[in-house]
């Protein structure tokens, strides 16, 4: 293998759409649409040939550390695009990681959104920001992902203890809960009705429950 990792951000891109096979189809168009001025976050894609050669050698190895050290380089680019640092307490940055492939995979591919969120982070999102909601349901969001589609904690159990919130919420308002089936509790208690307390307190819960199931 050549390079592993392609850059794009700032109107420029080490891609572009004519490589589908070495980036995939949303790594290709994301370089393309930073080439031609489409206004596009900054970030990079990590090559096929690296996710090949991971899925022959088994996740026992893990990745080279050729690899490692271009992802570092790529990261350190757009922290310094973005005017953020990756774990930063002042000005911290979150990114979003999502799967791509060769051929178009509707509904099969993965995200995990918010990487980058932990305790400090959090509570300094919320301070930027001036909402400790955002900061906080941001957080829950990424250990749901994270904790799904990572360390395969089926996110159900994650879920309950969200719909004991939402059952809270409704009695406060003097809604029938207790009549409802699941969908129709989000739906008629959305998370934008949690309050933040209740989110920084179930983020404390899920990382509980991911810790006594994975250690």
């Amino acid at each position: 293998m050549g390079r592993y990792v392609y850059l794009f951000g700032d109107g420029k891109a080490d891609g572009d759409a004519t490589q589908k096979e070495l980036l995939g189809g949303k790594g290709a168009g994301l370089a393309e649409m930073t080439r031609i001025g489409v206004p596009v976050p900054p970030g990079f894609t990590i090559t096929t040939e690296v996710a090949v050669e991971y899925s022959s050698r088994g996740p026992e190895y893990g990745l080279r550390e050729e690899v490692r050290a271009e992802i570092r380089e790529a990261l350190a680019r757009v922290e310094a695009m973005m005017g953020r640092k990756l774990g930063d307490v002042k000005k911290p940055l979150l990114v979003s990681v999502r799967s791509g492939a060769r051929a178009s995979m509707p509904g099969m591919l993965d995200t995990v959104l918010n990487l980058g969120m932990n305790d400090d982070v959090a509570g300094a999102l919320g301070r930027e920001m001036g909402s400790e909601r955002f900061a906080h349901d941001a957080y829950r969001r990424f250990i749901m992902m994270y904790s799904d589609i990572v360390l395969h904690v089926h996110r159900n159990k994650f879920e309950e203890h969200l719909d004991r919130v939402r059952q809270e919420v409704a009695a406060k308002k003097g809604l029938p809960a207790t009549q409802w089936n699941a969908e129709e509790l989000k739906r008629r208690v959305p998370d934008s009705d949690i309050p933040a307390e209740d989110l920084e307190k179930h983020t404390t819960l899920f990382k509980r429950d991911v810790k006594a199931k994975t250690g």
